[in-house]
């Protein structure tokens, strides 16, 4: 076994500091060289001195592709290592075993694999599941603020004293603007509630602090005691990606949304253009081909029920039927393709999120497709990996609570965020979390919360609004989907201005995105 005192030998001379947990860890390790190589890389990934597991958790494919680079007989000596750290000790094995390696040369198969499942559903829901969830919201931001920059003398707020300047993290449960129109919030933790403010006559802390939505997770920095805790820094979790990855293959992802199938409004012979071009028929077969995975985000069918009077909209008027026939279309995509499935609104299944995969009772037909890859919402899911390489997390979120926030944050109401869904998207990635407010969804109350952003992604996709939209937020690739579906009298109303039938096809090996249009 190692010497831990060598490790933390190597530790000092580098500038690090090592949790003593994972001091521990790496002692029972025999490959002193990659654990010291392992410890260089991450520094220099992450610019982090604080070595943590939590910090190995959030850069867990970084470190996973480190361990796949390694020769084989190293890998193995470290296994127990990588369960201690919380990384997936089967990475390396599936992987080997979905990608066929002949003679050092990497087939271009479709590999996925899924991060995320759904969480169990309870028999009954009581207010300590609610409580539970919360706090379990509050315990993992805290650990992701942690490993921010920013944080200066982190107290709880019951340490709370007149003096030196300290930083809290703390759960927004309380705001609005007080008669001299300084933003207060009440902010708790696991230890008691403080007031907090933000003075007006900082501009800049204030326009940042009206962004801030009820039930954030945020840090706080400045100056008060238990009564009053006055804000000279915000800290937001946010993301951030140091670079873009690129596979050494030259593969193509797919992503569409919001099919509404089984509407009188779907725009079948758009969507059959677009099934003949994944299929053998397509005119493009040079570009077609190369396709590998396609991502169908949300609302499949049009339902049945989901709004007062939806079936005088309705050509198919029967959810299994809707299914069957969808099923009926899809069987002409490529076998090759992988077919990524996850349930939105309008799907059989239920409206509270975290919502699980779609009913088999009314899709059977879809899981009857040999190609399809079921997955909840939200979802992770990871494609494209290869041999030395660990592939694209993608984060799947079908948009439920967007409207929410393009119509009650400030820099969103500006923006007619509601026609641009990719800055909604943006704001929830710094935020970490797929809808903060409570009420801006209906919640289900899962062991963990399920929404919070605890992996960074690659790329982020979503649906909902029906709008086409692709931009990049901190090297995070954010897709917006368009719709299948032509304009409704809803959207007519909010101002909802949808794309229709554009499809962005993603490059695993340039990066580049090409938005297909079959209008």
């Amino acid at each position: 076994m190692m010497d831990s005192k060598e490790i933390l030998k190597f530790c000092l001379d580098r500038g690090l500091l090592i949790e003593p947990d994972v001091l521990k860890i790496f002692s029972d390790a025999k490959d002193v060289d990659s654990i010291k190589n392992l410890l260089d890389k991450l520094k220099t990934h992450t610019q982090k001195r604080i070595i943590t597991k939590t910090l190995f958790e959030q850069h867990k494919e970084q470190v996973s592709e480190f361990f796949l680079a390694l020769p084989k007989e190293n890998q193995r000596s470290l296994e127990k290592v990588k369960i201690k750290l919380g990384l997936e000790i089967e990475i390396s094995k599936e992987v080997s075993s979905s990608v066929q390696i002949q003679k050092g040369r990497v087939e271009e198969g479709a590999t996925v694999r899924v991060l995320t499942s759904p969480p169990k559903p309870k028999e009954k829901i009581e207010v300590k599941d609610f409580v539970k969830l919360f706090r379990n919201r509050l315990d993992e931001m805290k650990g992701i603020l942690q490993e921010h920059g920013g944080l200066e003398n982190l107290v709880s707020i019951n340490k709370l004293a007149k003096g030196k300047k300290v930083s809290i993290i703390g759960m927004v449960s309380d705001k609005r603007i007080t008669k001299n129109k300084n933003i207060l919030f009440e902010v708790e933790d696991m230890t008691g509630k403080v007031r907090v403010l933000v003075n007006q006559n900082k501009p800049d802390l204030y326009e940042n602090a009206e962004e801030i939505p009820l039930d954030a997770v945020m840090g706080f920095t400045g100056f008060g005691d238990r009564d009053f805790f006055f804000v000279q820094e915000l800290i937001f979790p946010d993301v951030s990606l140091k670079t873009k990855k690129h596979s050494p293959v030259e593969e193509h992802a797919v992503f569409i949304s919001d099919l509404q199938f089984g509407s009188k409004l779907f725009f079948r012979e758009q969507f059959e253009r677009f099934i003949d071009y994944l299929s053998d028929k397509s005119p493009n077969l040079e570009e077609s081909k190369k396709i590998k995975y396609l991502f169908l985000s949300g609302d499949l069918v049009s339902g049945v029920g989901v709004y007062p009077g939806q079936s005088r909209d309705l050509e198919i008027e029967d959810i299994e039927q809707q299914y069957t026939q969808l099923a009926e279309i899809l069987k002409r995509v490529r076998k090759d393709i992988k077919i990524i499935v996850s349930p939105g609104n309008h799907d059989g299944v239920r409206l509270m999120e975290p919502q699980p995969f779609l009913d088999e009772r009314y899709a059977w037909s879809i899981y009857d497709l040999e190609n399809v890859v079921m997955v909840g919402n939200p979802a992770y899911v990871n494609i494209g990996a290869k041999e030395n390489f660990s592939g694209f997390d993608v984060l799947v979120y079908h948009g439920f609570s967007y409207p929410f926030y393009a119509n009650n944050i400030p820099s969103l109401l500006h923006a007619d965020a509601i026609n641009a869904p990719e800055k909604i998207m943006a704001y929830l990635l710094r935020n970490r979390h797929l809808a903060p407010t409570y009420s801006s969804m209906q919640a289900f109350p899962s062991e963990k919360d399920e929404l919070v952003i605890k992996k960074i992604p690659d790329i982020f996709v979503s649906g909902h609004l029906h709008k086409s939209a692709v931009m990049s937020y901190n090297n995070v690739l954010i897709i917006s989907c368009s719709t299948w579906e032509a304009e409704t009298e809803n959207q007519k109303r909010r101002g909802n201005q949808p794309d229709f039938c554009k499809a962005p096809l993603f490059n695993l090996k340039t990066g580049a995105v090409k938005i297909l249009d079959f209008e």
